[in-house]
């Protein structure tokens, strides 16, 4: 049968109300015979359009004919020469608009399942051991300090260190990972998934100093004074936003970033077996559409919710979240009210939330961001009974380490100015990237800006700035 014809290997996943009521992987990964009938619909064309699509040129068509042949381990060896972080990435980027996106297939039919077969080759390894890890180059004196530890600083720190410079990681929280750990929930990506890769990088010869805040423990300038060469910013965007509207201070209102937080890096949806407790919520209202607010509406469901509802001023069309995370959300009961925005919370005598007061939209032409504008419907006003609410509507940049940098160039959002193709910033021997330069974006596009600034910075450290 030709490979246009082949069904695609559907990924086996936990039952919807199984799942929706415990925080173990939703997704249950291919088997070998999976992998290798999924790998063999690949059209392994000349000129492939799925690398173009990758961030970080992952070669995509041979690590696939490597699985198709049986030969795991010469799969997740051609990742690894252009992608630190396979699980991760074969679990939560958005391949639907990126490799996946441009596959061939997809044009007629259903595009090559690229994403599970990485995450295959790299859970595949994860449980025989039988790879080495790249070879070092020889040893360049150089120091580089990586502010941060999420996609963008992991993928710089495993570039250079194969490059043969020292490198120092620095994480503000007392585990590594960055997002990876505090921001997506385990039943997307496990969090020994995450400390795996980052102990590959700890045996390749990386230095890893948790509870330093670089801006407060430690100031860039003093990193250079201690004897760093280069410093590279991936602290990302974690600084929460509000929707400033009336009633925003009862109690029952906070941000995903502190919810998800709690409830992924503290781990206190086990509480009390754990110090860190957590709102629970029986009726809980989350704000957005975005994939942050579909891990938090799916972690409230998972905490005990009676019902979660999504509030998005938007259509499903318009929603950022992928497509994926979208019908996990559905299959798992979560009510989608659409087209509406929150115009102010209700709360009680007490100062406790009761509910959100909300107005209807419709969509009117198309905003900066493409997409159309939401328009209020006049008197359209009804109200959603709450008891908490999850306000997951974007983060900005954190001014913690910019402040204590005042030769740091930012833009007028608070973001760092940094060139796209190399991340130099406007101070000599800094780079940055990630969504410290971009805004909130995904992993891959932040591990994408990571190896431009890697490059880079060997380029500096070789030749001079």
């Amino acid at each position: 049968m030709a490979a246009e014809k082949t069904p695609r290997q559907a990924m086996p996943e936990q039952p919807p109300l199984v799942r929706a009521r415990n925080f173990e992987e939703v997704p249950l990964g291919y088997t070998a015979e999976q992998a290798v009938a999924e790998a063999g619909r690949c059209l392994q064309c000349k000129n492939p359009a799925c690398v173009q699509g990758c961030p970080v040129n992952v070669d995509i068509p041979d690590f696939i004919k490597h699985i198709a042949a049986g030969e795991f381990d010469k799969a997740i060896g051609k990742i690894w020469e252009r992608n630190s972080l396979p699980a991760v990435c074969g679990r939560v980027c958005p391949q639907e608009i990126q490799c996946e996106g441009n596959c061939l297939l997809g044009r007629k039919g259903e595009a090559v399942a690229i994403g599970n077969l990485e995450r295959f080759a790299a859970d595949w390894e994860r449980r025989h051991h039988v790879c080495e890890l790249p070879s070092r180059d020889v040893a360049t004196g150089k120091r580089v300090a990586v502010v941060g530890s999420g996609p963008s600083s992991l993928t710089v720190a495993s570039d250079l260190i194969l490059k043969g410079h020292e490198v120092s990681l620095y994480e503000a929280f007392h585990k590594p990972g960055g997002v990876l750990v505090y921001g997506i929930p385990e039943f997307r990506l496990p969090k020994d998934i995450v400390g795996a890769e980052v102990a590959c990088l700890q045996a390749q010869g990386v230095s890893l100093e948790c509870d330093v805040v670089v801006g407060r423990t430690v100031t860039v300038d003093e990193l250079f004074e201690q004897g760093f060469n280069a410093v590279y910013l991936g602290v990302g965007a974690g600084l929460p936003k509000f929707m400033n509207i009336p009633g925003e201070n009862l109690v029952g209102v906070l941000s995903a970033n502190e919810y998800l937080t709690r409830a992924n890096l503290m781990k206190a949806y086990l509480f009390p077996e754990v110090d860190t407790p957590i709102p629970r919520g029986k009726r809980v209202a989350v704000l957005g559409g975005g994939n942050v607010a579909m891990d938090s509406a799916r972690t409230a469901m998972r905490l005990g919710a009676d019902k979660v509802s999504l509030v998005y001023r938007r259509s499903r069309e318009e929603m950022p979240a992928r497509k994926a995370e979208i019908h996990h959300a559905e299959e798992e009961g979560l009510d989608f009210q659409l087209l509406c925005n929150p115009v102010r919370y209700l709360g009680d005598d007490k100062g406790r939330l009761t509910g959100i007061e909300c107005i209807r939209m419709e969509l009117g032409e198309p905003d900066a961001s493409g997409r159309r504008r939401p328009v209020e419907v006049p008197g359209s006003e009804f109200t959603v009974e709450c008891d908490l609410a999850i306000v997951a509507i974007g983060s900005e940049a954190n001014p913690l380490l910019t402040r204590s940098t005042p030769d740091l160039p930012l833009n007028k959002w608070g973001y760092v100015t940094a060139n796209t193709d190399t991340g130099k910033t406007g101070k000599k021997g800094v780079w940055a990237g990630g969504d410290i330069v971009t805004g909130a974006a995904t992993v891959i596009l932040a591990m994408g800006a990571g190896r431009k600034a890697a490059d880079s910075i060997h380029e500096y450290l070789t030749w001079g700035w």
